[in-house]
């Protein structure tokens, strides 16, 4: 073949190509074209998302917002969640009841507050003396936990998803100093769970409140102390103002996480697709809201350490003691009298002693050994 013949040859090859190069690309209009159209005339679900936070609440509330648009963006606007904070749509400890009768499609909350509906749930939110967040959220997610969880609230048609975790938080803010077990004896506390149910076993009292509505009892001493979540959101609450001591460290829950409540006839009307997405997005939504709590809690205790010169208290290693023995009691009554509380305690307490021998082994050696120093490294 010769040159010209060799250009000819190109040419021809090059027409061909881009003849079939334009052909392909038309069907793939085309399609898309088709896939645009289909999409477009899918269905639109708007829903309704309440909380238990006052509304637009920093990075809980806040995150929920987030997740709502983000939601609505991956979905291409298919899947439309107007949110509400507490008290706008429904009271905050209406919650539960409200997504369980799919007035609204979709709630975020703790799992203690349901303890008079479900008392198995406060297993899922935090059991004093108990497991660390990243300890509770492997047992959820890959010790048979989140399975349990489930199981506990479908009777009520609700599927609970992971919602975010608060960490390790503190013991709590008091006007009145805790010496010993006696000063205990007459405290009214805020302070929900079976954390509220050990302050009762050593001679306090309870009462549970929305979380803005604490300021207001501490200052007027309708309550003597209050836990709420942890230094940053204590800080913003402005619970330094109006009480004298910041005990530590949080007994009552060391690890608490959130939840995402969805009614199950709303998501499986939902096709895969947007199942998905919005699984996604839950998932997202609890480790955007972890991971916050984490960096503004350390923040915010230097803040009220150092600007707000407030001291920090620990409790006194006796009054640990007796809580934990009280605890013990406590869940002791429950499993007795419920089954289902008994099942869900069982796994939690197995993948508890667990994570014990397995922490022993590595973190706690470090924290104790390796990191005995603040010096920079």
């Amino acid at each position: 073949m010769d040159t010209l013949q060799r250009r000819e040859f190109i040419k021809k090859g090059v027409a061909v190509a881009v003849g079939t190069s334009s052909f392909l690309a038309a069907c793939k209009q085309t399609t898309n074209q088709q896939s645009q159209a289909s999409r477009k005339s899918d269905k639109v679900f708007r829903w309704k998302m309440a909380t238990t936070w006052p509304p637009h609440f920093p990075v809980l509330g806040e995150n929920v917002d987030n997740f709502a648009k983000l939601v609505e963006k991956m979905s291409d606007g298919r899947i439309q969640i107007q949110v509400y904070g507490a008290g706008e749509l429904i009271p905050a400890y209406e919650v539960f009841e409200a997504v369980s009768m799919n007035a609204i499609q979709m709630g975020h909350s703790a799992p203690y507050y349901w303890a008079g509906r479900v008392q198995a749930s406060q297993f899922f939110a935090s059991i004093p003396f108990g497991m660390n967040s990243q300890q509770m959220i492997a047992w959820i997610l890959a010790g048979g936990g989140l399975e349990l969880w489930r199981q506990t609230y479908a009777p009520f048609n609700i599927i609970p998803y992971l919602g975010g975790c608060t960490g390790m938080q503190m013991g709590g803010w008091f006007n009145r100093e805790i010496n010993s077990l006696t000063d205990f004896q007459g405290l009214i506390m805020r302070i929900p769970g079976l954390g509220g149910k050990v302050i009762k076993k050593i001679g306090g009292s309870t009462i549970s409140v929305a979380g803005g509505e604490i300021y207001t009892n501490l200052e007027r001493g309708v309550i003597d102390a209050c836990e709420w979540i942890g230094p940053f959101h204590d800080y913003l609450l402005g619970l330094h103002r109006v009480a004298k001591y910041y005990y530590y460290p949080g007994w009552q829950e060391p690890g608490t996480p959130l939840e995402t409540l969805v009614n199950r006839n709303a998501f499986e009307e939902l096709p895969p697709d947007l199942q998905a997405i919005l699984e996604a997005a839950m998932m997202y939504l609890h480790t955007t809201i972890f991971a916050q709590i984490e960096a503004r809690n350390a923040a915010y205790l230097e803040k009220i350490i150092k600007e707000e010169k407030k001291e920090l208290r620990r409790f006194p290693p006796e009054v640990l003691s007796v809580m934990r023995e009280k605890l013990l009691e406590v869940i002791r009554e429950m499993i007795a009298t419920d089954p289902l509380s008994k099942k869900v305690y069982e796994s939690y307490e197995n993948f508890r002693q667990q994570a014990i021998r397995y922490s022993e082994a590595t973190e706690k050696s470090f924290y104790s050994d390796l990191q005995s120093t603040k010096s920079a490294i």
